[in-house]
C-alpha cells in the first residue's frame, strides 16, 4: 500500500507560495501548515506579509500566531509540532500542505537534526566580542574562509547562526554541514512531495520583492515596529526582531539611518534571503521545480499532487 503523501511548497520569499497554496486549497481536500519563522509570531502581521484575518478565517492556517515575540521557536520545535499535524490531518483523509520559505523547518521535519557538539561558553563570548568590535559582516567573512557553504547558506546579519556555525568550526574543525550530512535518515510513515516554487526571472522576484515592501510601508509597518518597541520588552537581539524588515526599520527607528536607507536596506536584506532560501533548493534532491511565474501553474502543481 502506497502511504499517504505530504505536500512541501517550497520557494523564495515573495515567488507566490501563499496564493498557490490558497488555489490548491480551494480544489484539493486539505489543511495548511504554515513553515515559516516569522508568522509563528503575534503582533507581526505587516512586516511577515502574513495573510488577513479573513484570509485566516476562510483558509485556516497551522502554526501562525502561536507565539508572543518575546518567545523563541527551534527547528525542532517545528518538527515535533508539524509531525502531529500531519498526522491529524491524515487521520481525517486530508492533503497536509506544509507552504513556506523557512527551508531549515523542511530539512528538520524530512531530515531530523544532526547531533551537534555542545555550546562552547568560552568561544561564544570571544565571538561576541570580535563582533562588537568588528562587526558581524566581518565574523561572516571569517565563518566563509573556514565553512564556505554556510558563509553562502547564511546572510551576514544572521547572528545568531553565524555564530554556531562559526563555534563548531573552531571547536571540531568540520563545517555544521558535514555534521548534517552524517545524520542518520529518518522514516516516515508518509510520503514526501516536495515542490519548488522558483522564479525563471530573478529581475521580476526582486521588483515583487520592492513592490511589496512598498505595500508594507503604505499599510503603515512603521507604525506597527513603533507598537512592538513600545511593549518594553523587545529587542534587536530576539529572533522575532531579527526578522528581515523588523531589524532595518527598528534601526532606523534608533536613528541608524534616514527613511530611504532603512528602505533599500530592507528591500536588500529580503533580496538575499531570497537568495540564500534558493540555494538551499537548488541543493534539494528529488525536488520538483516548477516556474512561479508559470501561467499553468496552478494546473501543473494539481497534475504533480495527482
Amino acid at each position: 500500500m502506497s502511504l499517504p503523501k505530504v505536500l512541501f511548497l517550497m520557494g523564495p520569499t515573495a515567488s507566490g507560495k501563499t496564493d498557490l497554496a490558497l488555489q490548491l486549497f480551494d480544489r484539493v481536500d486539505a489543511e495548511i501548515i504554515s513553515v515559516d519563522s516569522a508568522l509563528i509570531y503575534k503582533e507581526m502581521n505587516i512586516g511577515t506579509a502574513k495573510p488577513d484575518a479573513q484570509t485566516l478565517h476562510d483558509y485556516p492556517h497551522a502554526l501562525v500566531d502561536i507565539l508572543d515575540p518575546t518567545e523563541s521557536y527551534s527547528a525542532s520545535d517545528f518538527a515535533n509540532d508539524a509531525k502531529v499535524l500531519i498526522d491529524a490531518a491524515h487521520q481525517k483523509g486530508k492533503l497536509p500542505i506544509l507552504v513556506g520559505g523557512t527551508i531549515l523547518y523542511f530539512k528538520a521535519l524530512a531530515e531530523g537534526l544532526a547531533k551537534l557538539p555542545e555550546a562552547n561558553p568560552e568561544l561564544r563570548a570571544e565571538i561576541e566580542a570580535d563582533a562588537a568590535k568588528l562587526g558581524w559582516p566581518a565574523i561572516h567573512a571569517r565563518l566563509s574562509e573556514l565553512d564556505p557553504l554556510s558563509g553562502v547558506r547564511l546572510g551576514e546579519n544572521d547572528q545568531q547562526r553565524i555564530q554556531r556555525a562559526l563555534e563548531i568550526v573552531l571547536m571540531t574543525g568540520r563545517s555544521i554541514e558535514e555534521f548534517w550530512q552524517q545524520q542518520s535518515v529518518l522514516e516516515h510513515p508518509w510520503d514526501i512531495v516536495p515542490m519548488a516554487l522558483m522564479p525563471s526571472d530573478r529581475a521580476v522576484l526582486h521588483r515583487r520583492i520592492e513592490l511589496r515592501f512598498e505595500l508594507m510601508l503604505a499599510q503603515n509597518f512603521q507604525a506597527e515596529v513603533e507598537s512592538l518597541r513600545d511593549r518594553g520588552d523587545l529587542n534587536l537581539n530576539l529572533p522575532s526582531m531579527r526578522c528581515v524588515g523588523y531589524r532595518q526599520m527598528w534601526q532606523y527607528l534608533d536613528g541608524d539611518f534616514d527613511a530611504n536607507e532603512m528602505r533599500m536596506k530592507a528591500i536588500v536584506a529580503t533580496r538575499q534571503l531570497a537568495k540564500r532560501q534558493m540555494t538551499w533548493l537548488r541543493g534539494w534532491q528529488g525536488a520538483v521545480v516548477v516556474d512561479s511565474m508559470d501561467q499553468k501553474l496552478l494546473d501543473k502543481s494539481l497534475e504533480l499532487i495527482a
